[in-house]
């Protein structure tokens, strides 16, 4: 039995997490909490395996709580976080901290939302006991060596997809990308809104340009495109030059944006030209796209075991023969880099 403590000032909401979780065959709910202060003694009486936490509560908010745990007591934690503008960055940086994995909360009709995704919060709690949580580690800004007069080969696309652990997985890789590297592709399974903050976050941290794709956005060197949430992203050829396509279709593999959308649509403009990883996530999303990639040319990695925090979609990759190469994440950008640069004659 998975055993969860709620932390939540809502009573609404402890009650209607209780409803779902308790609904699960293989879930037990050991108490529920108002505040931090509550959940610091409830986490000692009752050691939970996974920790439902709200961001905004008073006393003490979600974050430095977090903070504190991180340090003290590290162990997975699903942060319950209101789908806004002001409630994404915040959730953002909990993830940034150590937080696996994210639930948004309605702001209207609560009953009746939270009821029609109990399923996915039951997957989500399960997911989060089985990750691995290392707590609050800084991103290094040392980039692995690259040298410094590195020339790069045109007409290459780095494509990523990840999932749950992606939002800090994808930092790692971009963050160490210098500013001539290839046009980089990400699907990253998140929602609205989040995936503009998550962009935003990153064109603030990283040395290349990182944005939110946009309808029509042609891809150019030194730029990372993500997809948005609740669109499909693809690629499509106009002439010489490459070009994201957004397009609100069904769900792929239970996700839009989904991965294998993206990689499957680098098939149709050669996959000699691609480099694809799949990189920490639930499930199996983009594992058939990038044994497709693979099978036509490309050159394929996939995060290994340990650096993931959900070793879900990589595996499936891994199982079915889709990796050239499997590389922690530490190693990915220069694994990525080594297909793209041109060589010394």
């Amino acid at each position: 039995m998975i055993r969860v403590l709620i932390i939540d000032d809502s009573a609404l909401i402890r009650q209607l997490l209780t409803e779902i979780l308790q609904q699960a065959k293989d879930i037990v709910v050991v108490g529920c909490a108002q505040d931090p202060y509550e959940a610091r003694e409830m986490i000692k009486k009752h050691n939970p395996d996974v920790l439902t936490l709200d961001v905004e509560m008073p006393r003490m908010d979600g974050i430095s709580f977090l903070k504190n745990l991180m340090r003290l007591r590290p162990m997975p934690v699903v942060m319950i976080s209101t789908l806004t503008q002001k409630g994404s960055p915040i959730t953002l940086e909990a993830l940034e901290l150590g937080a696996v994995d994210f639930i948004a909360k309605p702001t209207v009709n609560v009953k009746q939302q939270m009821s029609q995704y109990a399923d996915i919060v039951q997957q989500k709690v399960r997911v989060a006991a089985s990750a691995r949580v290392r707590g609050y580690k800084k991103t290094s800004t040392v980039a692995e060596p690259i040298p410094t007069n590195a020339e790069f080969l045109v007409n290459k696309v780095i494509a990523i997809g990840a999932s749950t652990g992606g939002t800090e997985a994808i930092k790692e890789v971009l963050i160490r990308m210098p500013k001539n590297c290839p046009p980089i592709v990400i699907t990253q399974h998140i929602p609205p809104v989040f995936s503009t903050s998550f962009a935003e976050r990153m064109q603030r941290t990283c040395t290349i340009n990182v944005k939110e794709a946009q309808q029509g956005d042609k891809l150019v060197a030194g730029c990372a495109y993500i997809a948005p949430g609740g669109l499909h992203l693809r690629i499509c050829k106009q002439g010489s030059a490459l070009y994201c396509q957004l397009y609100d279709g069904e769900t792929v593999n239970r996700h839009k944006p989904a991965v294998d959308v993206l990689f499957n649509s680098l098939l149709e403009i050669g996959a000699k030209h691609i480099v694809a990883t799949l990189l920490t996530g639930m499930g199996s999303d983009g594992a058939k796209g990038l044994l497709a990639l693979k099978q036509q040319g490309a050159y394929t990695l996939a995060q290994d075991e340990y650096s993931s925090v959900v070793w879900g979609m990589p595996k499936a990759a891994i199982d079915m023969g889709a990796a050239n190469e499997v590389v922690p994440l530490e190693k990915m950008t220069q694994r990525l880099l080594n297909q793209v640069i041109k060589s010394k004659t």
